[in-house]
């Protein structure tokens, strides 16, 4: 693929990335507060249609990144998962009931199965010198798509209310399809054939090994709820709080791409390295300073973590993973990872209730250290 057109694919990627958040985002902020206060679901529901949610990113990332490479068609998976999310917000428009949207939140996280395909042609068109700067733009965009729909949601809100707000968030995401559709042209695929069946003998070593360290990680870095309820505890107001949270995304859209640029010329585990740090940052920032000043510090350096981490861990994956599984692979390492990080959350709330405030950060730096090790032993070659 020729530079203009390698370029014009990762410019309508980030452009559909990005409206496709901001719809997503728009309504985020309301959405707990629809399902229980509109739909009169209580927490449990919440809890079990978001949780399903997750398991359905989980399962669909993997499932389209194996069927991608199977078939060797890559497009139709990407337009298809944003045409499924603007689909499903038209759904929540119209849902009376909870159970009407327990079908539309499947479809709404099936979505993802844009997530591998798409990820496996930037991959394919990207070279060892420009891999990391264009993951990087990828999360960039991805995150100020968020930012920007929680500012549209706080704004119009009021005037719109929570139906016509749904109806509104799908236009993004149709806008985004559109433009995939008529501006990315299908790569031809390696005609080499695949596996009919995939194992891990198909994986090298230093692929497997990067999978162990990452899931130690998923393992050690529960949800960015915990960090928002933290801050609640030190005399914040609720009101507040999402601030924080708006803090967090906008630091991981400006950073993202300085990271990935960063990892084209210094290496993916030196700047995995920082990410660590900077998590390790938030963890010992929460035990040691547990004041307002501590708080500003703690989602400061979540934010430069999420830029880190996020883009560069998925070129680092294209990377190891082999030449006719990279959908696969990007889609597997998702999934597996997402699996890993259910558990995490738990952890983290348990060992808070049982124990204290500080308890899930301890454990948290501990699994980070394991996490390091691990990808200490990860070699591999240049490509």
């Amino acid at each position: 693929m020729s530079y203009p057109e390698t370029k014009k694919t990762i410019r309508t990627f980030a452009m559909a990335s990005f409206l496709n958040d901001l719809g997503s985002d728009i309504i985020y902020p309301i959405w707990p507060l629809f399902v229980t206060n509109i739909l009169n679901a209580n927490m449990a529901v919440l809890g079990l249609i978001d949780g399903l949610g997750e398991a359905v990113v989980a399962i669909s990332q993997a499932v389209a990144g194996y069927t991608s490479d199977r078939i060797k068609k890559r497009k139709v998976f990407i337009w298809t998962g944003y045409v499924m999310g603007a689909l499903s917000r038209v759904g929540y428009a119209f849902a009376r009931t909870w159970p009407f949207l327990v079908p539309f939140r499947i479809l709404d996280r099936a979505g993802k199965i844009r997530a591998a395909p798409r990820d496996a042609i930037i991959a394919e068109i990207s070279t060892q010198k420009n891999r990391g700067k264009h993951f990087g733009l990828l999360r960039a965009v991805d995150n100020l798509g968020a930012v920007c729909g929680v500012l549209v949601c706080l704004l119009c809100f009021r005037l719109l209310g929570y139906r016509n707000l749904f109806l509104l968030a799908a236009i993004p995401s149709a806008v985004g399809a559109f433009l995939i559709v008529l501006c990315i042209r299908e790569r031809n695929i390696s005609d080499k054939k695949i596996y009919r069946g995939i194992s891990l003998s198909n994986f090298n070593t230093p692929f497997l090994l990067f999978l162990a360290s990452s899931a130690c990680f998923a393992l050690s870095t529960f949800s960015y709820s915990f960090l928002l309820l933290y801050a609640s505890t030190k005399g914040f107001r609720t009101t507040f709080v999402p601030v924080f949270y708006l803090l967090f995304t906008l630091l991981a859209s400006f950073t993202a791409m300085p990271f990935g640029k960063l990892s084209d010329k210094i290496g993916r585990k030196a700047v995995l390295y920082v990410g660590f740090l900077l998590w390790m940052l938030v963890c010992i920032t929460a035990v040691l300073v547990p004041s307002r000043s501590g708080v500003l510090m703690i989602f400061v350096s979540y934010g430069l973590h999420r830029g880190a981490m996020e883009p560069v861990q998925k070129t680092y994956v294209s990377e190891l993973a082999p030449m006719n599984y990279k959908a696969a692979s990007l889609g597997g390492f998702q999934m597996f990872i997402g699996l890993c990080a259910f558990p995490a959350s738990l952890v983290a709330g348990l060992l808070w209730d049982e124990i204290g405030i500080t308890a899930p950060f301890y454990f948290s730096m501990g699994m980070a250290v394991l996490s390091a090790i691990l990808l200490f032993f990860v070699k591999s070659e240049n490509r």
